[in-house]
């Protein structure tokens, strides 16, 4: 059969391989030689259902070719996609080992850096399928089975739906393959770490009524430790690697009263002062003293640029989690009669991860855990409700096993009215996913509760649970006053039975389903002056279902994991859409072409109601060689099932208590004070924040010694967005082979669904004054110490997001003669303005462009060389300077340190009565931008295969430390390439 669809699509592939990223990027087709433009049929362009016969359309599309793609090192579509300028921060980066839930191992990627959530990945077209928090996972499809991949960048719910705000992502497989193909590639760090191995094969079989397509895939990642990096072997890198150790580490011990003083001959007590009686003094044993005898306790050294007692966690996290995955994709296609066909696509994945941190910082205090004064290991014969001992000897990991199955069955095809003909489809779309987590290093509170329970030495001379006559079978007494390395009675180094009772594997897992049930019609009506008036209507109906469900201890919170509840539910939507486009003019002086487009579409959701969603273009080309563009979309974003069902999760939060007078806006804001003061009497005063080990923080931005509790909200109603576009593409005639697109971009959500934040909420209550915001029900504080022992936060539709930029796209190409065929090609993302507002209440929205992973510009930079069977590519990723929070200052002054000397002040958004900044927000300005170099050579052998060796970072270039950690859990940026990598790939066609 020849559907009409089949000569564009040939051409118009011909077109995207024969030209670069950036030239297909601005909407330019190239006609294969012999082959007119005017006589090709219609195909589809992503952002539109209507067929077409050019690619250039009024809204900005760039296209990946799979030369491109074979030209790079990138294996993964993860990383391919990263490097578009257009892309922002990773929101799981594989340098981000603390993440956890169902999402973490997959891939995920957020147009103008906008959010993965808002972002629409479509395969072939169809949704790819999401988590329960509403997340794609591009990691599912091999890159060998892909022949391009287009980017929207542009809002789309009026043409997809829901998530459509940034713009859409679709990739689009090989189909009518004929012959096989195979590819070997293995590359590895400069360092010797972090390998990659990969191999796939591709099969084809066509005849004269089908084809079938087959793909597998199989690829590799290897571990790269956080310490055989110079940024990740310490919390604040090489450069200050005495900083930021932890008080919480394998030197265990416990903070006794003042009271107590006179146990312990070697230790120094803090004296009370007004505001405590029993101020912190922390004790460890002496290097192989006896834990029972209080003269063997000294005090824990806690100054903060001093390593003695203190833990480097660093040196049991990795920096680059390992994956494996397996991918199986078959594309197939019959044609049933010379008009109908049927075509499917099925596809298995599995992606198998690790993640390994550093053993849990057990504090006794946080899960109400006390030694028991009748313990054998109790040095004081008191209960000791607030010791700690980290779990160094078994460190943390998790082991995630994420299988998807995907069935799309669709039949397509066309039929003729007169002279007019009609494209028609439908379809049904299956997507599976099932998760299994395997997490082993949390303690099990109940044991450890036995543990340093009562206990007593037996007439055997061994140390059991319980007391003579009532003892405690199975129990293993644990003292954790026994540092690490040190194999004493009840210590946890090397006693595999202690670890056995203390430590028990939890099992996760996850379930999601989307079904989707779509009919689609398009064709033309009637003829305008421009030509031919096109139109697109179709009904989709969608149903998502999920579920999470972590291990039983650690949803009642029986473990030292983070204690979360089931997640579970669905919702269904019911769709139906109206696309026309409109030819108004052609073939007239300064009006060669002039083409009005429009779409709606009106979606019914079970969950919160309905929404209507409008989308206007206009294509202008006043000569041949330039075309104006400009589009103006609604959009919407539904809540996920996370979201409106999501159950209520334990997280360790980092925050600033503005009520801190060191490092918050107590410290140099007289109504932030007066509000302290009101909320906690003559402490706010002398308040600091406590930390992990309840001690004084050392930075701002520091996490929780308890765990607060964030939830999901059934009440919320969906984001709306308003996007606008306005652009040109220009082609000189005088100049051939050179080609340009400018595009001016502006996206405003409103209603956003934002996270309610520690940080937010408490700069409400204290800085801005708002009551309702200092509810007992969202945090309250210990009437002792003042920190924050209790908070709970969730979703919530507040305030706005406004993003402005433009895109950039240049390319030449030109042919050399004797020294072969030249391409350059650049595109660029300059963002002008990048705002978040998390609150109803009055705010100034303040411009985040430029700080932490927010860049001005990122532009990518390539030139390509072809002559004969030899090739080379060369290409420069550019990243502008950043700035990012201040984290440096000298305790006793409040003064920045050194590496702090370019402090920028500006306003944060929150407000006095009298409209000026009602705080300051310090910066470190970041020197510099960062630009990685990447090469290939490559040569086409004689016996059909090809050979390519190359380098990602070619001069090992390294970003900026950043002490924030953005996209990480490290200094330093998560998107940013960590060494150089070399390669070499193997290609056999056969």
């Amino acid at each position: 059969m020849m559907l009409k669809t089949n000569k564009l699509r040939d051409a118009i592939t011909f077109a995207l391989v024969a030209g670069t990223t950036a030239a297909a990027g601005t909407g330019v087709a190239f006609a294969q030689e012999g082959q007119q433009a005017t006589t090709l049929d219609r195909i589809q362009v992503t952002g539109s259902r209507i067929r077409q016969v050019d690619v250039e359309t009024a809204q900005p599309v760039t296209f990946v070719t799979r030369e491109e793609i074979q030209r790079q090192g990138f294996q993964s579509v993860a990383d391919i996609l990263q490097n578009i300028s257009a892309v922002g921060a990773p929101p799981i980066s594989r340098a981000a080992p603390l993440s956890s839930g169902e999402n973490v191992g997959g891939s995920y990627i957020s147009l103008r850096n906008l959010g993965a959530s808002r972002t629409l990945i479509l395969l072939n077209g169809k949704r790819l399928g999401i988590s329960t928090s509403g997340l794609q996972d591009i990691a599912a499809i091999p890159a060998s089975a892909i022949e391009r991949i287009e980017v929207l960048k542009d809002g789309a719910s009026s043409i997809y739906g829901s998530d459509a705000m940034a713009g859409v992502i679709n990739i689009i497989t090989r189909t009518n393959f004929e012959g096989a193909e195979a590819n070997v590639y293995y590359g590895q760090y400069s360092q010797g770490d972090g390998a990659i191995t990969n191999g796939d094969f591709t099969l084809g079989f066509a005849g004269d009524r089908g084809s079938l397509t087959v793909t597998g895939d199989w690829r590799k990642e290897d571990v790269v430790a956080g310490q055989d990096r110079w940024f990740s072997a310490y919390t604040r890198t090489d450069r200050r690697w005495n900083e930021g150790w932890t008080t919480a580490g394998q030197y265990g011990g416990f903070t006794p009263s003042y009271s107590q003083r006179g146990l312990f001959p070697n230790v120094t007590f803090n004296p009370p002062t007004a505001n405590s009686a029993n101020p912190v003094t922390r004790v460890i044993l002496r290097e192989g003293g006896d834990p029972r005898n209080p003269a063997d306790y000294i005090n824990q050294n806690v100054d903060s640029t001093s390593t003695e007692h203190k833990t480097n966690t660093n040196d049991q996290m990795d920096v680059h989690t390992p994956l494996q995955t397996k991918s199986l994709f078959v594309d197939g296609s019959y044609d049933i009669t010379d008009t109908i066909r049927f075509r499917t696509n099925l596809a298995y994945f599995n992606r198998e991860t690790d993640r390994l941190i550093a053993g849990y910082p057990m504090q006794a205090a946080s899960f109400g855990t006390p030694m028991d004064a009748d313990s054998y290991f109790n040095p004081i014969g008191q209960n000791i409700g607030n010791w700690w001992r980290r779990t160094w000897e078994v460190p943390r990991s998790t082991s995630s096993d994420f299988n998807q199955y995907r069935f799309s069955g669709t039949f397509e095809g066309y039929f003729e009215i007169g002279d007019r003909i009609f494209d028609w489809d439908v379809g049904y779309l299956n997507s599976q996913s099932k998760l299994t987590q395997a997490s082993f290093g949390n303690l099990n509170l109940a044991n450890v509760s036995r543990a340093v329970g009562p206990s007593f030495m037996n007439a055997q001379g061994q140390v059991v649970c319980g007391a003579p006559g009532a003892v405690d079978t199975g129990c293993v007494p644990w003292n954790p006053f026994l540092h690490y390395g040190d194999t004493g009675v009840g210590g946890l180094t090397g006693n595999d039975a202690l670890q056995r009772f203390l430590f028990q594997e939890e099992h996760s897992t996850g379930e999601t389903e989307t079904q989707i049930f779509s009919a689609n019609l398009a064709g033309s009506i009637v003829t305008l002056p421009g030509g031919d008036l096109g139109f697109a209507v179709g009904v989709e109906s969608r149903k998502e279902t999920g579920m999470f469900s972590p291990d039983a201890l650690a949803q009642t919170g029986g473990s030292t994991n983070l204690a979360a509840g089931p997640t579970g539910g669905g919702y269904r939507v019911d769709e139906v859409y109206l696309e026309l486009e409109a030819p108004l003019l052609s073939g007239l002086p300064f009006a060669e072409e002039l083409t009005l487009t429009a779409a709606t579409r009106y979606s019914e959701f079970d969950s919160f109601g309905d929404t209507t969603n409008n989308k206007f273009g206009l294509r202008w080309k006043p000569i041949e060689s330039l075309m104006l563009r400009a589009t103006v979309a609604d959009g919407f974003r539904a809540p996920t099932i996370s979201d409106l069902y999501g159950g209520g999760s334990q997280t360790f939060s980092f925050f600033t208590d503005p009520c801190d007078t060191n490092f918050g806006s107590s410290a140099n804001n007289a109504t932030t004070r007066a509000n302290c003061v009101a909320a906690m009497g003559a402490l706010a005063n002398s308040y600091r924040q406590l930390g992990q080990g309840f001690s004084p923080v050392a930075q701002p931005n520091s996490q929780t010694p308890v765990a607060f509790t964030s939830g999901s909200n059934p009440l919320l109603t969906p984001e709306l967005s308003k996007s606008q576009t306005i652009g040109f593409v220009w082609s000189p005639g005088f100049l051939e082979g050179f080609n340009a697109s400018v595009d001016w971009w502006k996206i405003r959500i409103a209603d956003t669904i934002v996270a309610d934040s520690p940080t937010t909420i408490l700069n409400d209550c204290y800085i801005q004054g708002i009551t309702s915001r200092c509810s007992p029900q969202l945090f309250t504080r210990d009437g002792t110490d003042g920190y924050i022992n209790f908070m709970n936060f969730g979703g919530r539709n507040a305030g706005f997001r406004k993003a402005e930029g433009y895109d950039i796209d240049l390319t030449y190409r030109w042919d050399a003669g004797d020294y072969g065929n030249f391409t350059v090609n650049s595109n660029s993302t300059y963002t002008a303005y990048d705002a978040l507002v998390s609150t109803n209440d009055p705010r100034k929205p303040l411009s985040s462009v430029g700080v932490t992973s927010s860049f001005r510009l990122r532009s990518n930079l390539g030139l390509s060389w072809q002559y004969g069977d030899f090739g080379a590519s060369w290409t420069a990723r550019y990243y502008s300077s950043m700035a990012e929070g201040c984290t440096f200052f000298n305790a006793a002054d409040n003064n920045p340190q050194p590496e702090c000397n370019q402090i920028q002040y500006a306003p944060t958004g929150l407000l006095n009565a009298d409209g000026s900044p009602a705080s300051a927000l310090r910066r470190r300005h970041v020197n510099g931008s960062t630009t990685f170099h990447d090469m290939q050579v490559r040569w086409q052998a004689p016996w059909n295969a090809t050979i390519a060796i190359g380098a990602n970072n070619v001069f090992e270039k390294y970003g900026p430390p950043m002490y924030t950690q953005p996209s990480a859990n490290f200094a330093y940026y998560g998107g940013f390439d960590i060494g150089r990598f070399v390669y070499m790939k193997y290609q056999q066609r056969f």
